[in-house]
């Protein structure tokens, strides 16, 4: 029997076989460091980004081992960003981390404005992967939920300000958690729904509060019908089905929370399931080759390799975390196809995601 090893060691393994023994560079995110001077950024107004959310807004969480050991680091085509980024560089500023560590290092206090973590829901701090009933285990990763990451970042700066555009985006994992324990028959259909409605309306609760403690513009996106993307896609028809009402189901109660409660006229409302349904029906004119048919990540291979060295979990590592150019389906996945795993979007879509994003901001009256 070997001996049980630990995450950041699988990774060095991990990487060298994926690699196939190659030394490759950790390349630096487009973007760089911040914009000092007063030209006017792309989106003709400057902004400070600060972001709540998932694994679809995670700016770096797990990357001190991600990317030192591997090459990934973010939850789609490393070194590509995720959305928000491009929305913050479309503002004139850069979004870091506001905490890192996980996958056996400990949590670190960054300075930066990004909260989203991979794996988070929205109130339940045992999120995705997290391997532990204890909160603060970081054996796995950390799924700070949203309700915390506000929480933090008003410890930290005490409110919002009308130079920032604070961005939300949740529920993905709630729904993803739920319907799984549903098809494992751990909880009845009923019961997953019930939960599902309830933490959008904790979401919903949760802009309340951003919107409570000072902040004037608020971007909040839906979730993305989940049974439209490759993991849909691969379920059977059923389930696929299943997760699409989910997805919908969500994004109803969401907006009629905050509708309700009055929130709806005082955020930026973006609606992505029709935006990505658009580029799936239509994906050759957006320049994709591939569709939600396939992953720009070789998730079969990055699962075999880590078998091959004994992992436990192997299937933990088949996601666009710990993806790299080194190991892309193909060379150019990351713009030819429209998703890194089976959730995540590509460095290309996530490009389309933040002008979407963009566009609605723009059309609130808020830059171009």
């Amino acid at each position: 029997m070997k001996k049980q090893r630990s995450m950041r060691a699988a990774l060095v393994r991990f990487a060298q076989v994926a690699t196939a023994s190659a030394a490759f560079t950790l390349l630096a995110a487009c973007g760089g460091g911040g914009d000092d001077n007063n030209s006017t950024p792309a989106g003709g107004v400057k902004l400070q980004i600060v972001s709540f959310g998932d694994s679809l807004s995670d700016v770096g969480t797990y990357a001190p081992v991600a990317a030192a050991n591997f090459g990934g680091g973010r939850f789609t085509t490393n070194p590509g960003q995720v959305w928000v980024q491009n929305v913050a560089q479309y503002y004139g500023d850069t979004l870091t981390p506001a905490m890192t560590g996980g996958f056996g290092v400990a949590p670190a206090t960054q300075a930066g404005l990004g909260y989203a973590q991979g794996g988070a829901l929205v109130t339940n701090p045992i999120g995705i992967n997290h391997v532990s009933t204890d909160p603060a285990n970081y054996t796995g990763a950390l799924t700070v939920p949203i309700v915390q990451q506000v929480t933090n970042y008003l410890s930290a700066h005490g409110s919002f300000n009308s130079g920032q555009l604070v961005i939300v985006n949740g529920g993905g994992n709630d729904i993803l958690y739920n319907f799984q324990l549903a098809v494992a028959g751990a909880i009845t259909p009923a019961q997953a729904s019930a939960a599902i409605g309830k933490a959008a309306i904790d979401l919903a609760g949760v802009i309340g509060k951003v919107v409570q403690s000072g902040a004037t513009h608020v971007l909040v996106s839906n979730v993305p019908d989940i049974g439209a993307t490759p993991q849909g896609m691969m379920s059977s028809a059923a389930n696929r089905a299943l997760l699409t009402q989910a997805s919908l189901g969500f994004n109803q109660a969401l907006a009629a929370a905050l509708t309700q409660s009055g929130l709806m006229s005082k955020v930026i409302y973006l609606d992505i399931v029709p935006v990505l349904a658009n580029v799936t029906a239509n994906f050759s004119q957006f320049g994709f080759t591939v569709s939600n048919t396939g992953t720009a990540c070789n998730l079969q291979a990055m699962a075999a390799a880590a078998q091959k060295f004994g992992e436990p979990n192997p299937a933990a590592f088949a996601t666009s975390l710990f993806c790299s150019p080194e190991t892309l389906t193909v060379a150019g996945a990351d713009q030819t196809y429209m998703y890194a795993d089976t959730v995540h979007p590509t460095t290309h879509l996530g490009a389309l995601y933040a002008q979407a994003a963009e566009q609605a901001v723009a059309k609130a009256g808020l830059g171009k």
